[in-house]
């Protein structure tokens, strides 16, 4: 591990591989402990707007952590090089701080707060290196969207969405009843009055319009998402023979959700990549349509009709599951092939959700509880007190139950569904 001086190699590249390989939500948890030794620190932050559920990563003291906010991250990255390590103070989780920072090539941020304030950046460039490595990590899931990682997405995505919403509402009605009482002809001192009412006015504004500031944040609008799309793929088809045509959704669609925009780029590639992969192909078109509710991803062809249509299913099938959404895949010999995907925009109601939870039984529930907690089978036995092959059965039954196929989507559905999920007696613990 780097926190020795003498540290084994093979060790090092073991314990990179484990930093690699496991749930994105947890990369920062497993990065942490992996840099704590020849890196000490009190927090970790991972920052990255490909991530739209969850864009920073955090590890670490948590009252540090929850205070970091988006602003501080963007403004510290702004003043950093990419590919420049850097140890210098600033403004982080409320405070200057001294921060052990590092801005990667592909834009994504790294922050440490050193466990002793001031302390020298050890090895800055050993860490940009590993940093790198995990960067490129993160963009790969991000890019491949894979139903794990759009699961989670979206359960992240909601429960922002959530707790903005039940904010704002809070401090809205709160910033009414002071207009109000300001606003009453029973008070004297009718300047100081005016100047409240203007002070409090202008925070209402403010509150109002939080919730489309976040949107923005994880929203893209489908023209946007449509020609980040068309530059990868013609990057990936630049030497194909085919004639391949774009057809871009309008620009006046409505934005969206940064889960849905990967899902449709992601499953896109896929139908391309599929039926690019037939011989005599002459023209491939690619659009997408976007009805407000929805967005139709279309892939056609003009070829032989040779898809291995049963592999693409299987290949749309667990990102379609995720996110909701339908696909057909279709190919007649001798005249080509269509792919369409329709992928609803806005997630299924909390209600529906909540009944596909209803045929668990308890003990079901309490596992489900600790899926959505990221715990692996070894913890969630220890935590309940049974054998780590009874939590193995027990998962593999919610699966079927749920009609999911990972870990990922049934620890989505318990995200979504919050306090309905596990009984009390677990959520308590």
């Amino acid at each position: 591990m780097p926190g020795t001086e003498t540290a084994d190699p093979i060790t090092d590249l073991v314990g990179l591989r484990e930093v690699l390989d496991g749930p994105l939500h947890e990369i920062a948890r497993r990065l942490s402990r992996y840099l704590s030794g020849r890196w000490p620190h009190t927090a970790l932050v991972i920052f990255t707007r490909e991530c739209t559920g969850r864009p920073r990563k955090v590890a670490g003291d948590t009252k540090t952590i929850n205070k970091v906010t988006i602003e501080e991250l963007e403004t510290l990255k702004a003043a950093l090089e990419p590919g420049r390590p850097a140890g210098t103070t600033a403004t982080i989780a409320g405070g200057r701080r001294t921060v052990w920072a590092i801005r990667d090539a592909a834009d994504l941020l790294l922050v440490l707060i050193p466990r002793t304030p001031g302390r020298q950046f050890p090895e800055p460039h050993r860490l940009s290196a590993i940093f790198g490595l995990v960067s490129t990590s993160i963009r790969q899931q991000v890019a491949q969207a894979s139903p794990d990682y759009l699961a989670e997405s979206r359960a992240a995505a909601l429960e922002r969405e959530r707790t903005i919403t039940e904010l704002a509402a809070a401090h809205e009605a709160t910033l009414v009843a002071i207009l109000t009482t300001l606003r009453s002809t029973g008070l004297d001192d009718s300047r100081a009055r005016s100047a409240a009412a203007d002070s409090a006015s202008s925070a209402l504004v403010t509150l109002r319009t939080a919730r489309h500031a976040d949107q923005a944040l994880s929203d893209e609008p489908p023209a946007s998402a449509f020609s980040r799309l068309r530059r990868e793929l013609r990057q990936l088809l630049r030497h194909h023979p085919a004639r391949i045509e774009f057809v871009a959704p309008p620009g006046a669609s409505r934005a969206l959700p940064g889960d849905v925009a990967h899902a449709a780029r992601a499953m896109t590639r896929t139908a391309v990549v599929a039926l690019a992969a037939q011989p005599d192909l002459t023209r491939l078109r690619i659009s997408w349509t976007s009805s407000g509710d929805s967005l139709r991803v279309d892939v056609r062809d003009q070829g032989p009709g040779t898809l291995d249509a049963d592999t693409l299913r299987h290949q749309l099938e667990g990102r379609s599951r995720a996110l909701g959404a339908t696909f057909e895949v279709d190919c007649a010999p001798g005249w080509g092939s269509q792919v369409t995907v329709d992928l609803p925009v806005d997630p299924p109601s909390k209600a529906a959700r909540a009944t596909e939870l209803t045929n668990l039984n308890r003990r079901e529930r309490e596992v489900l509880a600790q899926l959505a907690l990221g715990r692996r089978n070894k913890t969630i036995a220890a935590e309940l007190g049974v054998a780590e092959s009874t939590v193995k059965f027990h998962v593999t039954k919610l699966l079927q139950k749920l009609g999911v196929t990972t870990r990922g989507e049934a620890a989505a559905l318990a995200l979504t569904a919050g306090s309905d999920v596990a009984p009390a007696a677990t959520r308590s613990r």
